[in-house]
């Protein structure tokens, strides 16, 4: 069994929790939080604290923390030697203070703190320093997921960045959709099932196969008639955008 302590209260920590606390072979020695009243409501199932002194012996340490506070909180552990990783897709395995033994536990998903998630549905993206490590690291990756890859700097923050398309970007995407629907008083829900069916296509088709509209088409009729519906300009500068860079990847 691999033991664990977690240190921060955020989304992914949250998520963190329930993951280990659900596998048979990890043990959540303790939560740590500077905030102790975030951690209230566990005192009950797990030990919690929020003095970084009175934290307890453990295989793996999880910075669970925001990207800013890393290097801080990891400088600030009162002791050496021990295996601590962190949990971004974008901060360096160096922004861990070199006392310790650094590694990287990346859960490529978005995470909200009241929404339900499959974690063993989660891709874990690990990097470490030593290869020793990396087994310690793997074995707690396969105790909650079905997806452990092993990756290097670049490609992490290659992933983390092609995410934030893929997830960030497409859900500002939704939100203009959504204001345009709200402008006409119609329904966004009606757009739903399209949203899944771009979603699902692509586990069948690359994204450049999967594409369709009128940009890929040259349709100019209705891209002409689509920006003279949209009364927003920050909207139109979307579209132009967007379909330019279609036409760029279909242009014929």
């Amino acid at each position: 069994m691999i033991s664990v302590v977690l240190l921060g209260a955020g989304n992914v920590a949250h998520h963190l929790y329930n993951a280990f606390s659900a596998s048979e072979n990890v043990q959540i020695k303790q939560w740590y939080n500077r905030s102790i009243r975030t951690l209230e409501p566990y005192k009950t199932t797990v030990n919690v604290t929020d003095d970084l002194n009175k934290l307890l012996d453990a295989d793996i340490y999880v910075i669970a923390v925001s990207d800013d506070a890393i290097a801080q909180l990891s400088s600030a552990l009162p002791f050496e030697d021990r295996f601590v990783v962190h949990t971004s897709g974008s901060a360096s395995i160096h922004d861990l203070d070199k006392k310790n033994r650094r590694g990287v536990f990346y859960p490529l998903q978005t995470f909200s703190k009241d929404v339900d998630l499959d974690f063993s549905q989660v891709p874990l993206c690990l990097e470490t320093l030593n290869k020793s490590d990396y087994q310690v690291l793997k074995s707690l990756a396969e105790s909650v997921s079905n997806t452990v890859k092993r990756v290097n700097s670049n490609q992490r923050a290659a992933l983390h960045l092609a995410a934030v398309f893929v997830n960030n970007f497409t859900n500002q995407l939704f939100r203009v959709a959504h204001e345009i629907t709200e402008s006409e008083s119609t329904e966004f829900d009606l757009l739903k099932p399209l949203i899944m069916e771009t979603a699902n296509k692509i586990q069948e088709l690359s994204p450049y196969l999967a594409q369709t509209g009128p940009a890929k088409r040259h349709d100019k009729k209705t891209i002409k008639r689509h920006l003279k519906l949209l009364e927003n300009e920050h909207h139109k500068d979307i579209y132009e955008l967007l379909t330019a860079s279609i036409q760029k990847t279909h242009g014929r």
